[in-house]
């Protein structure tokens, strides 16, 4: 009905009097893919699902290699994008490791002795490492308790010992 009047009336006017929206009358549906995309989706799922969804893109392009299929790693990778297909190695694991490298030897100088003559003459602190974005960076963050003369925050790639001697 729209088309047939297009050339009498504008589409935005015909659309508002039958209450339809505009994306209505201009929205085409996708094609369906054709046989040949459709045979190569299934074969990327399936070497998927085949490698307990390890794979990626490289490794299921040498096995559609050996299935006599070509396509690029970026089609590859848009039908997994598609249909949500995400290795296991892609996503980042926890991997524990010791931090021997990094620990300095501090002197006790306390001694467990806790009687304090003047005031904030010794201070208690707290020295927290935090995971960022979960891409191996960390944060530290000294808080000290009982006085508001020193703070220091530092944030990098590794541990490193934090030291300041300002007052």
């Amino acid at each position: 009905m729209i088309r047939n009047n297009a050339h009498k009336y504008s589409v935005s006017a015909m659309c508002t009097v039958l209450q339809l929206p505009k994306s209505t009358y201009y929205y085409e549906p996708k094609p369906a893919l054709n046989p040949d995309e459709q045979k190569l989706e299934d074969s990327v799922i399936e070497i998927f699902r085949d490698s307990r969804n390890n794979y990626g893109t490289r490794k299921i392009k040498v096995e559609l290699t050996k299935r006599s299929l070509r396509a690029s790693r970026r089609k590859i990778g848009r039908i997994m994008k598609k249909h949500g297909l995400v290795s296991t190695y892609t996503v980042a694991q926890y991997k524990p490791h010791k931090a021997d490298s990094n620990e300095s030897e501090i002197q006790n100088l306390l001694q467990r002795k806790f009687n304090q003559d003047e005031p904030y003459a010794v201070v208690v602190s707290d020295l927290t490492y935090v995971r960022v974005a979960g891409n191996g960076t960390t944060s530290a963050y000294l808080s000290i308790s009982l006085t508001a003369r020193l703070s220091v925050t530092a944030a990098g790639c590794r541990r490193r010992p934090i030291s300041s001697t300002r007052p």
